[in-house]
């Protein structure tokens, strides 16, 4: 053993976790990617068919949700997580998804467990029709306690300039409409893991896997929206609930108004707020309740299990 391994650092074991990872990145590029895996910079050639092109670009991660996938030892699903924040992000002023890039630190870098991660940014990118074009896999065994790691996540799209999505369009009367949510998605975890003990999870027979379930993508959802009606507004519900998010993009004097009664709450929050005897108020600021995205729009859009009206915009 080198004495760089004996140090906390394995650079073998760094270019192994790179050959299993290697095939698992290809599937995810599109002929606009220029390069091979192994150069120090992802190239990425903008697509035909602008006239004026912007770039957008944005970055963020998966918070205490990685706890539990580290005690849980399932690690397949958090890279789904990293994705979704970064794209529903970017999609939200009518921005298409061009290609993403991770950064991986953790206390020991174990080649298998690199797989699984990667493997879940590998199907979020899938998922949201964009390459995984570069990352970095940094073994920092001071920095991380035994076992754990951290993510972060990078995702560049791009949007005709005259097709942004500002929500300076926005007027009274605009219509709210909500996209539900997959569960919890990835904000709020320090409070949901404080509520959810393994007793709770056992009496409400909660298993790890619904604690884990992805954040939902909504890029090819919001993309229809906007080729076929006139979306104003979007807003990805993270921290800060609904209110604070859709409020966020309205122009100066105008208010969110919402109908809470017609978002349908999934279980898991009525669970948390049961057993950690949590206010209505503090549940809507902390989680996304059940709706993970919202638009607004002048139209009238079906009101369906997957697109519900649930509020408007007022002065």
């Amino acid at each position: 053993m080198s004495e760089y391994a004996k140090s906390g650092v394995n650079i073998e074991e760094g270019n192994r976790a790179v050959n299993l990872i290697k095939e698992k990145v290809k599937s995810t590029y599109t002929p606009n990617v220029l390069n091979n895996i192994g150069h120090f910079a992802g190239m990425y050639e903008v697509p035909s068919g602008y006239k004026n092109p912007v770039l957008v670009s944005c970055t963020d991660g998966v918070g205490t949700k990685l706890k539990l996938a580290i005690d849980a030892k399932k690690l397949d699903t958090v890279g789904i997580d990293l994705v979704a924040m970064s794209v529903n992000d970017l999609i939200c002023c009518g921005a298409k998804p061009l290609y993403f890039l991770d950064y991986i630190a953790c206390h020991q870098l174990i080649p298998e467990e690199m797989e699984q991660i990667i493997e879940g940014i590998v199907n979020g990118c899938k998922e949201a029709n964009c390459a995984l074009t570069g990352g970095e896999m940094a073994e920092m065994g001071d920095m991380y306690k035994k076992n754990d790691f951290d993510l972060a996540g990078f995702a560049v799209g791009i949007v005709e300039k005259d097709q942004i999505i500002d929500g300076q369009a926005i007027t009274p009367g605009s219509k709210i409409y909500g996209l539900p949510s997959s569960g919890i998605h990835s904000n709020g975890y320090s409070l949901a893991r404080k509520v959810l003990t393994e007793a709770v999870r056992t009496k409400h027979n909660l298993s790890i896997d619904d604690l884990l379930t992805p954040t939902k993508i909504y890029v090819n959802e919001i993309e229809t929206l906007c080729n076929t009606h006139n979306v104003t507004g979007i807003a990805h519900i993270t921290g800060g609930g609904l209110e604070e998010n859709i409020a966020r993009i309205l122009p100066t004097g105008l208010n969110v108004k919402l109908d809470i009664a017609k978002i349908p709450v999934p279980k898991i929050f009525k669970i948390i707020q049961e057993e950690g005897h949590i206010p209505d108020a503090e549940m809507f600021k902390v989680f996304n309740m059940g709706i993970g995205m919202c638009i607004i729009s002048n139209d009238d859009l079906d009101d369906t299990e997957t697109l519900i009206q649930i509020g408007q915009i007022t002065t």
